[in-house]
């Protein structure tokens, strides 16, 4: 018999959360980079990719809501998906986690035939702190520039931490990142915001506009940002919906991820 749920804490998981995948979140020890490949798509055909940040304030990696939830939606909508478990706590000070993500981007072009994916058709998730990390790939000094990697098709981000100005970040996730007394110059290098340019990648924005934890004015400063550097942005502001809701079935907000890959194929069919 199964007791997987049984073992689970007296806790409130979505409804999209993955219950084994929360238990060996919680349980996980080993801080360090990884790359979970069990959504490859192998049926010997060619398919783009999804690279996913899951949040957690810099401080866990989420997958059991903001990792296996989405790309198992992405599987059946033909996309490959990679999870990216960067590092976190006291691992997770900057640039540790920027330089995971690029990490992982490269191991997995590297294995792009093995994969069978069409390499040159990828996009980059991030939710939460996870945002902040998929949103700073898209960069010039944080991103796929500076690391010499290719340019992601577009950034699906989800209610994410943009900003690392006091004012509106989210606590925990600048504390695990910047530590307790960054510079105020250190906070600008980290606010996604201040670099964005028009080598920025196309960007679909999902935010619930009742969030709790991480202020909606982030997802509203970014989105002026991209507007102004003239990158091709679309988004999906929801009011009633807070934080941390994944794929957010079963609320106003549900069905976003189809919006995503929406506003991600119209970018490859530009010339």
């Amino acid at each position: 018999m199964n007791n997987t749920h049984n073992a689970l804490p007296d806790v409130q998981l979505a409804p999209d959360a993955d219950p084994e995948q929360y238990l060996k979140d919680m349980a996980r020890k080993d801080n360090v980079l990884s790359v979970d490949d069990r959504f490859v798509l192998r049926d010997g055909q060619r398919h783009p990719f999804a690279v996913i940040c899951p949040g957690g304030g810099y401080g866990i990696v989420c997958s059991f809501i903001e990792g296996v939830p989405y790309a198992r939606r992405l599987n059946e909508k033909g996309i490959s998906a990679f999870i990216v478990y960067y590092r976190v706590g006291e691992e997770a000070r900057y640039p540790h986690p920027q330089e995971d993500l690029g990490q992982a981007v490269k191991a997995i072009l590297s294995k792009k035939d093995e994969y069978m994916l069409d390499a040159e058709h990828f996009s980059v998730w991030g939710s939460s702190a996870g945002g902040h990390l998929a949103a700073s790939f898209g960069t010039d000094n944080m991103g796929y520039l500076s690391r010499k990697l290719p340019k992601p098709e577009a950034i699906v981000l989800a209610y994410p931490v943009v900003s690392m100005a006091r004012e509106i970040s989210e606590k925990g996730t600048h504390g695990n990142l910047l530590g307790e007394h960054p510079t105020r110059e250190m906070e600008e290098e980290t606010s996604v915001e201040r670099h964005v340019t028009k080598d920025f990648p196309p960007t679909f924005i999902f935010c619930g506009l009742s969030d709790q934890a991480v202020k909606p004015e982030n997802t509203h400063r970014l989105l002026a940002a991209l507007r102004a550097s003239d990158v091709p942005c679309d988004s999906f502001l929801v009011p009633g919906v807070d934080h941390g809701v994944g794929p957010a079935t079963g609320t106003p907000a549900e069905g976003w991820i189809d919006g995503a890959v929406d506003f991600w194929m119209k970018q490859r069919a530009q010339p």
